[in-house]
């Protein structure tokens, strides 16, 4: 697949959100199973789990004809995970009860949230950001001062937050890395989460002095193991979340495939054609495991990083290398390989430059001991990791 280059003066967005990614999809779900939906939900329960899940390359096809909605249409597999799971979640969603995503980093939390948002409610853009600093009014409510200063608190001076817009609308507010917020703002979530209406004291006496949730209404949390103890949630808080882990993609060629349609895109959004060879990639991914789990294919022990090499890590890696490829011509891919192998690791403590080396002398030795030219070559380049 080529690409046009853009004309500078032409605005492209360099992602977008999952509802216009898949548009074409979800039209044509919405138009294809027309069974019962929960409140105000864009799709039927099953349609959203066949949104993620795919349709297994057969093509779905349309009981009647309807303007711009093709007759049939294959459903891409966009999440690599346990269809299960993915049952489990919606029918949480369903059910309007809060749904905590957990996992290590990179193992497509944000991905799912996203997904799920866009196929249940048609958006997920009513996504607050946890960070250290986010406040409570991320999840409540803010104020437009210069309206509040000449007309004092007033139903139109006040500033929705992502989390009330939802509530007024009957959709899915998305809250990212939970955990990285302080207590005494996440907790302003358990009355939300509890009593379905959100309070206004400023505007007691107005209609908009108590919002309540609209159907359909509920909450899509993340949080990475890694961050466990930096802001613990209450066990209050807790209990209004149905917790669902992420774990990495078990299935190589999985996650193979995976790396590789989202490299390419990465690759395509920079202007290039992507041209990663596949024996390239099928190493990347074998050392991305063999790290990752303690473990080679083989049996062979291996020490592992301190940092998680995620899958997402090896999407980063692979789209560096076709870019490199595109624009920066004239060696051998492979040759980049280990220095971009040296950044991943040593993301968290420099101890895992050695480990690094270790694998090296470990797998990497043992593999072009047995005759494989590409890990040979691998073996011959582990100078350059000192």
């Amino acid at each position: 697949m080529t690409t046009t280059a853009q004309a500078p003066d032409t605005p492209t967005a360099q992602l977008l959100p999952a509802e216009h990614r898949h548009e074409a999809e979800l039209a044509f779900l919405e138009a294809q199973d027309t069974g019962p939906r929960p409140p105000r939900w864009r799709l039927t329960p099953q349609a959203v789990v066949t949104f993620l899940c795919g349709s297994d390359g057969e093509p779905l096809k349309l009981a009647k004809a309807q303007p711009d909605v093709p007759d049939k249409l294959v459903i891409s597999r966009k999440f690599v995970g346990e269809r299960a799971l993915v049952e489990r979640c919606v029918v949480t969603l369903a059910g309007e009860r809060g749904l905590l995503l957990v996992g290590e980093p990179g193992t497509a939390k944000s991905m799912l949230s996203e997904l799920l948002a866009a196929a249940v409610c048609g958006t997920s853009r009513l996504t607050v950001q946890g960070t250290a600093g986010t406040t409570e009014d991320a999840f409540r409510y803010g104020w437009n001062y210069a309206l509040l200063l000449s007309q004092g608190p007033t139903p139109q001076a006040l500033v929705d937050s992502p989390v009330l817009a939802a509530m007024r609308s009957g959709r899915v507010a998305r809250v990212e890395e939970i955990t990285r917020c302080l207590p005494e703002v996440q907790d302003a979530l358990v009355s939300i989460l509890s009593d379905r209406h959100m309070s206004v004291p400023e505007l007691t006496g107005t209609p908009e002095g108590s919002v309540p949730a609209v159907p359909g209404f509920t909450v899509i949390a993340t949080a990475n193991l890694r961050d466990r103890g930096v802001s613990e949630m209450s066990a209050a808080l807790k209990r209004r979340f149905n917790f669902e882990t992420i774990d990495p993609i078990s299935d190589a060629d999985a996650e193979t495939e995976l790396v590789r349609r989202q490299a390419r895109a990465s690759v395509q959004r920079a202007g290039a054609a992507y041209a990663v060879d596949d024996t390239v990639l099928e190493v990347l991914i074998t050392a991305f495991r063999d790290l990752r789990t303690g473990r080679s294919s083989e049996g062979w022990d291996v020490e592992r990083p301190g940092t998680v090499m995620s899958t997402a890590e090896a999407v980063q890696v692979t789209a560096a290398l076709g870019i490199a490829s595109a624009y920066l011509p004239g060696g051998d891919v492979l040759d980049l390989l280990p220095g971009h192998l040296l950044g991943v690791v040593r993301k968290d403590d420099p101890q895992d430059h050695a480990r690094l080396l270790g694998y090296w002398d470990g797998p990497v030795r043992r593999r072009a001991e047995q005759g494989s030219a590409t890990w040979r070559r691998l073996w011959d380049l582990r100078e350059t990791l000192r």
